[in-house]
């Protein structure tokens, strides 16, 4: 089978840091791929790399069967990948929810009473109705993640891409949120520290570490305590860490609660 997503070879630098040294990923139809590692390891510009954010150095990227070789594709890959940042405010633009919700849907060539009718369905299936004209500005910063998922969703996209997706949301928010993302069809790729998240979520996980990406291998066992942990098992003989409530550091120490 295809894969949906295909990095080959990718590098990216900023000026004078070098970030990603050939990286090479898959996506298939039905996974759900955690991206985990340090903080500035480079995730999140893994992602935004992917639907053609930043140029590259070196490598290609092939989407939907098709290579990604000028703006004009990425372009065409944007309207079929969901892209969540990790900071809402960066996807969040317009005067009220609606219209933020309803924007994507007219990007894709929708008429506005049909891109209306999708952001209400969409806000209506996560539980979100009351905030359709709310001042998105003023919304809780666990409001405005929500409402961001709702403007990726909004656009059906076969790709969902994820940064840090329960970031500012409560223990009752986020596992609505995990139950709505367990129930969807389309392949992800998300970045998160949350190891409950990553365990409920995953089937499968890649480690970026040193610029290069590893297959790795998430697990829970019993300890001689209280709680389990969830073990990163990277392969090239990685070290692998425990945390009792977040992912990474991938050599983390033991968090006893």
């Amino acid at each position: 089978m295809m894969p949906l997503l295909s990095l080959e070879k990718v590098s990216f630098s900023y000026p004078g840091h070098p970030v990603l040294h050939e990286i090479e990923f898959e996506l298939h139809r039905g996974e759900r791929v955690a991206l985990v590692g340090e903080n500035g390891a480079g995730k999140s510009t893994l992602l935004q790399l992917t639907v053609g954010l930043h140029p590259l150095v070196s490598g290609r990227i092939i989407a939907y069967d098709q290579p990604c070789e000028s703006e004009k594709a990425f372009r065409q890959v944007r309207l079929r990948t969901g892209l969540l940042f990790q900071d809402p405010d960066d996807q969040l633009f317009c005067p009220t929810v609606l219209e933020d919700v309803a924007f994507g849907p007219l990007n894709q060539g929708r008429s506005r009473q049909e891109a209306e009718e999708i952001a209400h369905d969409t806000l209506g299936t996560l539980g979100l109705d009351a905030l359709a004209h709310r001042v998105t500005h003023k919304l809780s910063g666990g409001e405005k993640r929500l409402v961001s998922l709702a403007t990726v969703l909004a656009m059906q996209p076969e790709v969902l891409l994820l940064d840090e997706p329960t970031n500012g949301l409560d223990e009752k928010t986020e596992q609505r949120m995990i139950r709505h993302l367990e129930g969807l069809s389309q392949a992800m790729v998300f970045i998160s520290h949350d190891r409950r998240f990553v365990e409920r979520l995953a089937t499968r996980a890649v480690l970026l570490k040193d610029g290069m990406l590893h297959d790795a291998v998430l697990h829970t066992h019993p300890h001689n305590h209280t709680h389990s942990h969830l073990h990163i098992h990277a392969a090239e003989g990685l070290d692998h860490g425990h945390a009792s409530g977040e992912l990474p550091p991938e050599h983390g120490d033991h968090q006893h609660g």
